[in-house]
């Protein structure tokens, strides 16, 4: 399997280039173009685990097989502007829901409670788990940017994509309390110990609340 990203980061379109009998599965909805590619929707996990990836994780209830029939092309895109990042997986890490664009076959997707502390972020009570071996690909609304942790960094949790599991991370304020309240900063994740860390440039939910500030305020109602 080859592939390249195209129009990087704004508007980043994953092309693929896979042998004779190569698969893929990839998010419903992403497919831009195909050529001697035969699509086969399924439900990776069984039905239990596609629902647990639809009503727990915000993702879809089906996802989508292409099968190279010859020498395969195929073009994917994420709903939204933003980047496309390929990982060579080998082991597991966690992503915010959404993130997920494509990845081999030998990859697996699971859902994972984040616990009490991802409520309080406001960014969902449940992450993606994948693991496995092999090719994985996200997306994200702005650029994406890999960071070696070594110790702590604190990240706005708007901005987390992924990170590997070797990292634990715990919800606190951006500072003190006046500082969280004033500062317009929120929370922030604080992860602590040693891998990889991706991050997104711009923030969807920052960005929504920008746009509503233009809207009249009719309108806004």
């Amino acid at each position: 399997m080859n592939h390249r990203i195209l129009s990087r980061p704004s508007y980043s379109l994953l092309e693929i280039e896979l042998a004779d009998g190569e698969e893929i599965l990839a998010e419903p909805g992403a497919m831009v173009y195909m050529k001697n590619v035969e699509l086969s929707p399924t439900m990776k996990g069984g039905v239990f685990g596609a629902m647990k990836r639809k009503f727990l994780g915000g993702e879809s209830f089906l996802i989508n097989r292409y099968i190279s029939k010859g020498k395969g092309l195929l073009g994917l895109a994420p709903p939204y502007q933003g980047d496309v990042t390929n990982i060579k997986l080998s082991g597991r890490i966690y992503a915010q829901s959404g993130a997920f664009l494509a990845s081999s076959p030998t990859v697996d997707i699971d859902i994972k409670w984040g616990g009490a502390k991802t409520f309080f972020a406001g960014e969902g009570l449940f992450l993606l788990k994948i693991e496995g071996s092999g090719d994985l690909f996200l997306s994200s609304f702005g650029g994406i940017e890999m960071i070696e942790v070594d110790g702590t960094l604190s990240v706005d949790t708007g901005h987390i994509v992924a990170f590997e599991d070797s990292l634990d991370f715990k919800i606190r304020g951006a500072g003190g309390l006046k500082a969280t309240l004033l500062s317009g900063e929120g929370l922030v994740a604080e992860f602590k110990g040693k891998g990889k860390l991706w991050i997104q440039t711009r923030s969807i939910s920052e960005y929504v609340g920008w746009l509503s500030s233009l809207l009249p305020s009719r309108a806004r109602q």
